[in-house]
C-alpha cells in the first residue's frame, strides 16, 4: 500500500478522533454549567423566600442499600441488666420492655448527654443508640440505632423510646435493636444535600423565613419484610430546630413517617 494514503488515512482518523474528543468536552462542560446555573438559580428562589440554610457537605458523597434482621431477645439478655425488670413482647420477643427499680432524674432543661453513661451502663448495646427526638406530648425521648456511625431514623426494630413522668424522670424504657447489618449493593452517589431541599421546596414542605439549622445523612426503612429489611440513605434536614424532613437520598423522594411503614411522598 502507498505509504502517502496510510498518512493521509491515520491524519483522517486523529482528525476525527480529536473532534469527538473535543464534542465530548464541550457536553461535559455545558452540563457543569447548566448545574451550577441550576443551583445559582434555586438558591435564588430560596433567598426570595427568605429561606436560610446551614453549610452543605460539597464534596460528592456515596453510599449503599443496607439489609438488616431484627434481634430476637431472650432471658439471657434480661440477666445482663442491672437495677431494672424486664419482660419480653412483640412477635418473637423483638422488643424488650424495662421498668427502672430507681426512677433517673432528669433535669429541667434536658441534653442528651444527661443519658450518655446510663445507656452505657445500664443499656443493651447502649453505645450503639444515639438522641433521635424528645416529645413533650408524648412525655418521651426516643433514641435512633446507629449503623457505624450513621443514625437509623425513626426504625421501629431499631431505637430506645424512654418514658418520662411528670416529675422529669425516666421511670420505663423499649428497646429493639437490628443485627447482621449487611451491604446489598456497591457505594454509589448520592442525591446532594440542596437538590433534596429543591425536592421540599417544591412541594411546599419548606416555608418562608424558615431556616434549616441541621443537615445530617442516616438510613430509613425502605422494604419491610417478615423477617428482615432493606434500608436506604436518606437525608434529614432539621428546619427551626423543631421539624424534621426527610428525602430518600437515592431516589430523591420525601418520606413521610407516618406509619409503621415508611410512606413516599412523590
Amino acid at each position: 500500500m502507498d505509504w502517502s494514503k496510510i498518512k493521509t488515512i491515520f491524519i483522517i482518523t486523529f482528525l476525527i478522533l480529536d473532534v469527538y474528543l473535543l464534542f465530548q468536552f464541550m457536553k461535559v462542560r455545558d452540563a457543569n454549567k447548566y448545574e451550577v446555573i441550576t443551583e445559582a438559580s434555586f438558591e435564588e428562589k430560596l433567598k426570595a423566600d427568605e429561606i436560610k440554610f446551614v453549610d452543605l457537605p460539597k464534596d460528592p458523597i456515596k453510599a449503599q442499600y443496607l439489609s438488616a434482621k431484627p434481634k430476637m431477645f431472650n432471658q439471657e439478655d434480661i440477666k445482663k441488666l442491672k437495677g431494672q425488670s424486664a419482660v419480653l413482647s412483640g412477635i418473637g420477643t423483638t422488643s424488650l420492655h424495662a421498668k427502672l427499680e430507681k426512677p433517673l432524674q432528669l433535669t429541667n432543661k434536658f441534653e442528651p448527654a444527661e443519658l450518655s453513661t446510663f445507656l452505657k451502663d445500664n443499656v443493651l448495646f447502649g453505645e450503639d443508640y444515639q438522641f433521635g427526638e424528645k416529645s413533650n406530648k408524648a412525655q418521651t425521648i426516643t433514641y435512633y440505632q446507629r449503623s457505624e456511625n450513621f443514625p437509623l431514623f425513626k426504625n421501629i426494630n431499631g431505637m430506645i423510646t424512654f418514658k418520662v413522668n411528670e416529675a422529669d424522670q425516666i421511670v420505663s424504657y423499649e428497646q429493639t435493636f437490628l443485627e447482621e447489618m449487611e451491604t446489598l449493593t456497591a457505594k454509589e452517589e448520592i442525591l446532594k444535600p440542596l437538590k433534596a431541599i429543591e425536592t421540599l421546596h417544591q412541594k411546599g414542605m419548606l416555608k418562608s423565613k424558615s431556616k434549616i439549622t441541621r443537615v445530617e445523612l442516616g438510613y430509613s426503612t425502605l422494604i419491610q419484610l417478615a423477617a428482615s429489611q432493606v434500608l436506604a440513605p436518606t437525608w434529614r434536614f432539621e428546619v427551626d430546630g423543631k421539624e424534621s424532613l426527610f428525602v430518600n437520598a437515592f431516589e430523591g423522594q420525601i418520606i413521610q413517617f407516618n406509619s409503621d411503614e415508611n410512606s413516599k411522598l412523590e
